[in-house]
């Protein structure tokens, strides 16, 4: 586990937030999620020279940052000053931060669920340190004071930064990607181009010319694969049997409308083949209609998919066109009378 440390150097007021581990991606993420906290940034910001900001150090100050991390800093209107190496006085307010946060926050070990737990857990203790303790060099009022009197003077949050970190990968024949040990899954449509991977700190992104093409919550163990049953949709048209014996559809969690139905089918001859023809229609029509079509049909003890399939074809035609009233200005002033008379000297000329 790695903890981002952010601090104000006027008011005292700092932001701790925990992630897995250290990557430019959660450098970003613990920016935006720091600056939204203080509703503004600085102007200035002191870095440690971290290889996730830092590509190359020079003589002096002289830094190459890397190009992302400069992005991120003019999306927020900061200028960063790197710290000469082995010189922790110059940052030394973060330094102090570090062993106050393990003694205070981390001492004794937590035990926690989930990493969304911890950092809520971790803002409260920030808030509740900044209320309760003085402020070092004004000692009349408490960090927090300090810091609700300078929140006015910091650049306006910005909104966030889409921090992520990209790289180009190939997709399998089984509509996987592989990305930092794990595998993924992609629409079926995506099979035999490259995509990019786009890491965030919490999800990752996969996207195909410009196009999205999958979207998981992001693993940090090995080996793992991570399915999206909805991308396998199209390939069941030509094996329905995966549906009950395919890795991605285990442990499905469907809607309950369709999950009833899926039920129903269960003793049909043709099963598999009447649930994708259900569940191919999600993909065109929504989920949301769908479901409620399952529903009408159960509504009327059936369940076949062909009853499902017509609900939604008279969901989808088009509605009655309205009755259009004609505006004064265009009614005839005379209007013309109706003479069938006529017809009958047609059929009596020779």
């Amino acid at each position: 586990m790695r903890v981002a440390h952010v601090r104000l150097c006027h008011s005292r007021m700092l932001f701790v937030r925990a992630y897995p581990r250290e990557t430019q991606e959660m450098v970003f993420d613990a920016h935006d999620r720091a600056f939204a906290f203080f509703k503004g940034c600085c102007t200035r910001g002191i870095y440690d020279n971290m290889k996730t900001a830092v590509d190359a150090i020079f003589v002096g100050k002289e830094r190459a940052y890397n190009r992302r991390f400069l992005q991120m800093c003019s999306h927020y209107l900061v200028e960063p000053v790197a710290c000469t190496p082995a010189s922790g006085w110059e940052k030394g307010q973060v330094e102090n931060q570090v062993g106050l946060a393990r003694e205070r926050f981390f001492t004794p070990r937590l035990r926690v669920k989930s990493y969304d737990e911890l950092n809520a857990w971790l803002l409260d203790q920030c808030i509740a340190y900044a209320k309760g303790h003085p402020h070092p060099e004004r000692r009349e009022e408490t960090i927090w004071h300090a810091f609700e009197a300078e929140r006015p003077a910091l650049v306006p949050y910005a909104g966030r930064f889409d921090g992520f970190h990209a790289v180009p990968a190939s997709v399998s024949k089984t509509c996987l990607v592989r990305f930092d040990n794990n595998r993924y899954s992609v629409c079926a449509s995506a099979v035999g181009r490259p995509v990019e991977v786009r890491a965030y700190a919490e999800r990752i992104e996969l996207r195909q010319d410009g196009r999205p093409v999958g979207s998981h919550p992001r693993c940090f163990g090995r080996d793992q694969t991570i399915f999206d049953p909805w991308h396998y949709v199209p390939v069941l048209a030509r094996k329905p049997g995966a549906l009950r014996n395919g890795a991605p559809f285990k442990d499905w969690v469907l809607p309950t409308s369709l999950d009833r139905v899926r039920r129903k089918l269960a003793g049909a001859t043709d099963s598999d083949r009447q649930m994708v023809d259900i569940l191919t229609s999600v993909l065109s029509d929504g989920l949301p209609a769908v479901d409620a079509a399952c529903a009408e049909a159960l509504g009327q003890s059936i369940h076949s998919a062909d009853v499902i399939l017509n609900i939604l074809a008279r969901r989808r035609e088009p509605a009655a066109p309205l009755t259009i009233v004609t505006p004064d200005a265009l009614r005839l002033r005379h209007a013309p009378n109706a003479d069938c008379s006529r017809y009958d000297l047609l059929r009596r000329s020779p």
